[in-house]
């Protein structure tokens, strides 16, 4: 399997090159991350799969007056299953790991820029993603998110 073609890419529409490539690695099942994304000029699309273990993959649109505003998509995601999941910009993302020892990598068509990295809690009610898991594992980061309603997302449809 190849498991990513600039061509291919071109075809589906996604013409923006990757410039970075970043490796999660989790220990514990039950792990989650998210969600996350950068603001304003730093937003990135992102291309993500699972190279070790499983997770259920997140995306939710955040660009205002997108017609899918607040709605989310999930995605399992496995090393078996070699399915890859891309996340446009001005979305948010997020994953809870599915088993122990997940590796999980992810292409980005813009560079991680720690001043416009910005979360939103992953129970946030206006949104509801169903993570299918009831205590998860947060970093601090994601345990200290704001709600979509309290953040400064900068995100308008179209971009």
């Amino acid at each position: 399997m190849i498991p990513w073609d600039f061509l291919i890419m071109r075809e589906l529409g996604i013409s923006r090159p990757f410039v970075q490539d970043i490796q999660s690695y989790n220990t514990f099942k039950g792990t989650l991350r998210g969600l996350h994304f950068q603001n304003g000029e730093a937003a990135q699309a992102k291309l993500v799969r699972v190279l070790k273990g499983d997770v259920l993959d997140v995306a939710v649109d955040l660009r205002k007056g997108s017609p899918n505003y607040m709605e989310w998509v999930s995605v399992e995601l496995t090393a078996d299953n070699k399915k890859m999941l891309y996340i446009p910009r001005g979305f948010a993302h997020g994953f809870v790991t599915l088993c122990d020892d997940t590796e999980f990598l992810y292409k980005t068509d813009n560079a991680y820029c720690p001043e416009a990295d910005r979360s939103i809690r992953f129970d946030d009610p206006q949104i509801s993603v169903d993570w299918g898991i009831d205590n998860p594992i947060l970093s601090e980061k994601d345990r200290k998110a704001p709600l979509l309603s309290e953040s400064d997302c900068s995100f308008v449809y179209p971009m």
